[in-house]
């Protein structure tokens, strides 16, 4: 059995304690990090070996940041999505945002493509008159999700299976959000963004822990404002997004909040898991 799992940790270095203490207390196999606030050259790489990880980091000062942590080998490491065919419409050479890393990750019995995912947030002060879909931050989000599905359509035919972990900023469905009404035409719930999100699914993708749990409602992230976790009023906005050759092999998902959002100087996020066979 391998356990995968993907966790905002929202500054690597400030949430460290907390992080090794996950680490040794659930005990994935690989790990998806996002947020981590920090240049490579700050990374804690001897701490995470010191505990039992392998790293591979795409960081960048004081924003963003992402990274895959193993208990295995880590090969053939992509860092940022890749620049795409003019033709396509799609362009990310002026991207310097470090939101994605990818790698293979070897086995005694095979390999498995692990990528780790932070897509924007979209959000911000607007502008006197300006919609949200019309602004720089939103219009973003929308192009990295475009460039995100073009890329993994381009490597959908790779013989091997392929997850990818990260947050993606969207609840999906009415279920995802504690409150849909509220959220309607909003940050993390606007139909622009759940579109695109659905793409990235009709590009073969599976969401492992709704494959897994088609009723279950539960969050992932809680703002850090209004008791919003102690009242459970977050949204699932974490997710594993896997192959149909990786779905056959679920066992089990789980949403870790517990003894990790409820800690001090705890994440607003929890770690989404997967293990499969």
């Amino acid at each position: 059995m391998i356990k995968i799992a993907t966790f905002n940790v929202n500054s690597v270095k400030a949430r460290l304690p907390r992080l090794l203490e996950w680490l040794k207390s659930s005990n994935p196999d690989i790990v998806c990090l996002q947020e981590l606030k920090c240049e490579e050259n700050a990374f804690p790489f001897e701490a995470l070996l010191d505990a039992g990880y392998n790293s591979a980091v795409y960081g960048q000062k004081t924003y963003n940041g992402v990274a895959i942590l193993s208990k295995y080998k880590i090969e053939d490491v992509v860092k940022g999505l890749p620049d795409l065919d003019a033709n396509s419409g799609i362009d990310g050479a002026q991207d310097l945002q470090a939101r994605y890393i990818e790698a293979v990750i070897s086995f005694k019995s095979g390999a498995l493509r692990v990528a780790s995912v932070y897509v924007p947030n979209g959000g911000g002060d607007l502008n006197e008159g300006e919609k949200l879909e019309d602004s720089k931050k939103f219009i973003y989000k929308i192009k990295f999700l475009q460039r995100l599905s073009a890329h993994i359509s381009n490597i959908s035919n790779y013989d091997e299976m392929q997850i990818f972990g990260g947050d993606y900023n969207v609840a999906c469905e009415t279920i995802d959000i504690f409150d849909p009404q509220k959220f309607a035409g909003q940050i993390l719930f606007h139909p622009q963004e759940r579109q695109k999100f659905r793409e990235l699914l009709n590009v073969g993708l599976i969401d492992s822990y709704r494959a897994k749990y088609p009723q279950n409602q539960a969050f992932s992230w809680w703002d850090y404002r209004g008791n919003s976790y102690t009242q459970n009023k977050g949204a699932r906005i974490d997710y594993l997004l896997i192959t149909p050759n990786c779905a056959d092999k679920i066992i089990d998902c789980d949403i870790e909040d517990k003894n990790v959002r409820d800690q001090e100087k705890a994440s607003d996020h929890c770690p989404v898991c997967l293990t499969i066979s």
